[in-house]
């Protein structure tokens, strides 16, 4: 599956790395760990990393990105990773390299790359650069193996997802055969100070239910703007609040922005992914996100995972 891949990577002197706008665990494990197995394997190759600020995952080891300047695409590989749209790819240079390659774990919406590494049945896409080092017989730094652990950890949900495999756990395995410090990551993941933990209460106050128990939140811009918090960090970070409430197989967080309004779609059952998809989203069966344009069509989206409840009753 990555034989490709492996010698477009071969054949490139500079490859530049890419990942999905407002990046999570998973887009930034990838990005950095392919970035370290490539410079530990192929050391003489220059190899980038471009896209938006860290944010939350800031605390990962590598994650200031390159300043690129257009030329260094001239003759280039960039490498987009966990990504399945053009629209959600941080800095659309990539099109201005001589070849592009893509790997990600999420449902196919359209071709990206000229070559592609796409596979649903991966847990995270840093189950898919752990199994591509692993298969191509390639040597991992620390680095490169705390990053793409965190990753996964991450995207499976401390392994809680039922993406969640024994080839999961083999590919963990392979990573921890170097110095990964999981009480490092642990704690920088979890670990919540009082101020956020008040916060939290505040947005577990504001869930609400539909007729067939889907559980959401509605988060105005000024309600936003009064926590003193990014949006990403209000619709991305906020929507586990309700994944663990007896009787709710759906949950939908919903946040205002200067986009539109951003929505984050869950289920512990059910493949909510083509409601995503129908309002212009996309993502897992069962973990998508979307970007609606008034509160109205925020609302519809609502009533369909409403019946979508309703039926599976």
């Amino acid at each position: 599956m990555f034989e490709k891949l492996l010698q477009e990577i071969v054949d490139h002197q500079t490859i530049i790395i890419h990942r999905h706008t407002n990046p999570d665990g998973d887009a930034m494990g990838s990005q950095i760990g392919l970035k370290h197995i490539i410079k530990e394997n192929f050391p003489e190759k220059e190899v980038l990393v471009v896209g938006d600020p860290a944010g939350r995952y800031g605390f990962m080891a590598d994650s200031i990105m390159d300043e690129v300047p257009d030329e260094k695409y001239q003759g280039a590989l960039a490498i987009i990773l966990d990504t399945s749209a053009r629209h959600l790819i941080s800095d659309d240079r990539y099109t201005l390299a001589e070849r592009t390659a893509r790997v990600d774990h999420h449902i196919f919406c359209e071709q990206i790359a000229q070559v592609e590494v796409v596979d649903t049945s991966y847990e995270s896409c840093c189950g898919l650069i752990t199994e591509f080092a692993r298969e191509s017989g390639l040597r991992l730094s620390d680095l490169a193996a705390q990053s793409l652990y965190t990753g996964t950890v991450t995207d499976s949900g401390r392994f809680r997802y039922d993406s969640t495999t024994a080839e999961t756990f083999r590919r963990v395995a392979f990573l921890m055969e170097q110095k990964v410090d999981t009480n490092a990551i642990y704690r920088d993941l979890y670990a919540d100070d009082f101020e956020k933990i008040k916060t939290k209460a505040q947005f577990v106050l504001k869930i609400r239910f539909t007729e067939h128990q889907v559980a959401y939140i509605y988060n105005t811009r000024e309600e936003v703007e009064a926590l003193g918090m990014d949006t990403f960090s209000v619709s991305r970070g906020m929507v586990g609040t309700m994944s663990d409430i007896k009787g709710v197989s759906i949950w939908v967080n919903f946040t205002e922005s200067d986009r539109g309004v951003l929505c984050e779609l869950r289920s512990n059952q059910f493949n909510i992914n083509p409601i995503a998809v129908k309002y212009g989203g996309g993502g897992h069966a069962k973990a998508s996100g979307a970007c609606v344009a008034t509160k109205e069509e925020a609302m519809h989206m609502l009533a369909d995972l409403d019946q979508l409840a309703k039926e599976a009753l």
